[in-house]
């Protein structure tokens, strides 16, 4: 029996004796075997029968919550048929399968294995926007705070390898690579969410391949709407750049823009504008969104939209769809 006892005061006396940790509370991570609801939501709260905005038709949404207090803040998204993958500026990822009933299928919660800094906090992290390369499954994350790129293996069961571009150094950290993607030839493309001080383009970079082991080979600047900043991006099925904007007019409008570019404008010095082709304000549903995705749905194209509700109780994390006409 002394044994045990020596053991057990080992334990509790230092906690008797040494003050309690009063630092930044661990991030909260998203336990394994998660479950999730989706509730149908309306375009436009007060005339559910609208479907109509700009070159968009709505085909319905969802918000998606869970018990998990970790689950939201998803400022990235990837789709390919009905598998959806959400990203979370936290390093949390949530995976499900959804059809058109709506219904979330095959739920899985996980995180980034590993990341900028320890991940204790949410800033070690900041995870931003996503890249995936459907052959192999392999996706990069964009790291905001730290303007780092990681590249990891599928599902994101291990960190493969990272990079710390020299054109993303003096991006600011609260202002960085929130918009990235990868094109279907290969190449990859980010925008700074804020211009540098005194400018207000965005910077642009273009890799001519994996950014972890290429250097860029193009530097453009994006000239985003006014009041607005890029917070997403995504190729459309016909090669096209689709850009998404965001706004936020006090005390707590949201609002979001679509604008299309062509990918031949991506040229060294060249100062690239989008064409708008959407633009959701009150009284429509609105929200901080942050995530957009493209797909082919019976000849149609398909474009998702996802938001980061800060984990705040006035905000929600909404899954819409819209088909581009």
């Amino acid at each position: 029996m002394r044994r045990p006892l020596i053991l057990l005061a080992a334990i509790v006396l230092p906690l008797g004796l040494v003050p309690g940790w009063t630092g930044e509370e661990r991030l909260a991570l998203l336990k394994p075997g998660g479950t999730m609801i989706a509730t149908r939501v309306a375009l436009d709260p007060a005339d559910p029968s609208r479907a109509r905005v700009g070159r968009l038709r709505y085909l319905g949404g969802v918000e998606l919550k869970s018990a998990d207090p970790a689950f939201g803040g998803f400022s990235a998204m990837t789709v390919a048929g009905d598998a959806f993958t959400l990203l979370s500026d936290g390093g949390n990822v949530a995976r499900f399968r959804m059809g058109g009933d709506w219904r979330p299928r095959d739920v899985a919660f996980s995180f980034l294995p590993s990341g900028p800094r320890t991940g204790w906090e949410k800033r070690d992290r900041d995870a931003e926007s996503m890249a995936l390369d459907p052959a192999t499954g392999r996706r990069w994350v964009g790291f905001e705070s730290a303007n780092q790129i990681w590249r990891y293996s599928r599902d994101f069961t291990a960190a493969e390898r990272m990079v710390k571009p020299g054109l993303m150094r003096r991006w600011r950290s609260g202002g960085g690579i929130e918009s990235f993607t990868r094109l279907g030839d290969g190449r990859f493309v980010a925008i700074s969410e804020q211009a540098p001080p005194g400018r207000t383009y965005r910077e642009g970079i273009v890799w001519p391949g994996d950014p972890t082991r290429t250097r860029p080979s193009v530097r453009f600047s994006y000239q985003a709407s006014p009041g607005y900043d890029p917070s997403d991006m995504t190729q459309l099925p016909d090669g096209r750049l689709l850009v998404l904007e965001r706004a936020l007019q006090l005390p707590f409008d949201w609002y979001a823009r679509l604008t299309v570019v062509d990918p031949r404008a991506l040229r060294p010095g060249a100062v690239v504008r989008g064409r708008t082709i959407a633009r959701l304000a009150p009284p429509l549903l609105t929200d901080n969104f942050e995530g957009v995705a493209a797909t082919r749905e019976g000849g149609r194209t398909i474009v998702w939209l996802v938001s980061d509700d800060n984990e705040m109780l006035l905000q929600r994390t909404l899954l819409m769809k819209f088909a581009l006409e």
